[in-house]
């Protein structure tokens, strides 16, 4: 039997603002649940959406320069097996 998975957190913090519904302890529950959310966000490896448009911008141009690089060092290769080939 294929076990479940969770639900979405939104859709957890959705069912628990559901189920108080509109009485008093929903800005207290909202507030618990935030920090609980903020708690567990601090505690995973995770970075910026800014820094990792950075370093996805610092990898396409290595990237680039690679490929580059790869190329150059093909076209050094044939010149030198020229070169070797005629003497």
């Amino acid at each position: 039997m294929a076990i479940k998975p969770p639900p979405p957190p939104w859709e957890v913090l959705q069912q628990v603002s559901d189920m108080v519904g509109g009485s008093g302890l929903k800005g207290e529950v909202d507030k618990g649940m935030r920090a609980l959310a903020q708690s567990a966000l601090s505690r995973m490896d995770v970075v910026s959406r800014e820094e990792f448009d950075a370093q996805a911008d610092i990898l396409k141009r290595t990237r680039e320069r690679v490929v580059a690089l790869e190329a150059e060092l093909e076209t050094l290769t044939r010149e030198l097996e020229a070169l070797s080939a005629a003497n």
